[in-house]
């Protein structure tokens, strides 16, 4: 069996729930195609995000990384295409706002997923669930670790998969804001779906 890294965050800014946290945790130990789930939750925080996703690939080893986040307002599932070299958008839950600063100061200007995102969207559709590829995965912490983690195992020269997926909201998160949502169900069975299309 091979290790496959799941990571979600913390609930952050206006969400009071991140359906990512319980995501990592109802998958940590499952067994998904011939990969045993590591599922663990990341700090809403651009000092320490980064360093905690390498700190637990260097302790896991993973062959795969995959990084899930909220993206309210989305309807569907949707894997990312780049992380770019960047840090912007509103404060993370220290009260940092970055300014556009490059996350890696000599890293290249950004790393296309190494997932199976095509296939993964076919494998999401043909289960009768809503999903696209995203070109962007914003500036924000869900890019910060994308990039962190691709840069990591570009510059050790590893050769294993990483990439980043957003998910729409959950209906407990839908009662307190006016946006598009699914069932906590549902984001569980794409996300295995995802993980069964490797």
């Amino acid at each position: 069996m091979e290790k496959l890294l799941l990571t979600g965050f913390e609930p952050f800014l206006e969400f009071p729930i991140n359906p990512t946290t319980e995501i990592a945790k109802a998958l940590n130990g499952e067994s998904i195609n011939n990969y045993n789930i590591i599922g663990e939750v990341l700090s809403v925080d651009f000092e320490k995000s980064g360093l905690q996703l390498i700190e637990l690939i260097e302790m896991h080893e993973p062959d795969i990384v995959i990084s899930l986040g909220l993206a309210a307002g989305r309807n569907c599932i949707t894997p990312e295409r780049i992380a770019i070299n960047c840090n912007d958008g509103p404060v993370d839950n220290r009260g940092h706002k970055p300014n556009g600063e490059k996350i890696v100061a000599e890293g290249q200007d950004g790393y296309f997923s190494t997932l199976p995102i095509n296939k993964m969207v076919e494998t999401l559709q043909a289960a009768n669930l809503p999903a696209k590829i995203s070109n962007t995965a914003g500036a924000y912490l869900c890019n910060h670790v994308m990039y962190h983690a691709l840069h990591y195992f570009k510059e050790n020269k590893l050769d294993r998969q990483a990439g980043f997926i957003h998910i729409p909201a959950s209906h407990a998160l839908a009662i307190e804001k006016n946006i598009p949502s699914w069932s906590e169900e549902d984001l569980l069975k794409a996300v295995k779906v995802s993980i069964s299309s490797l």
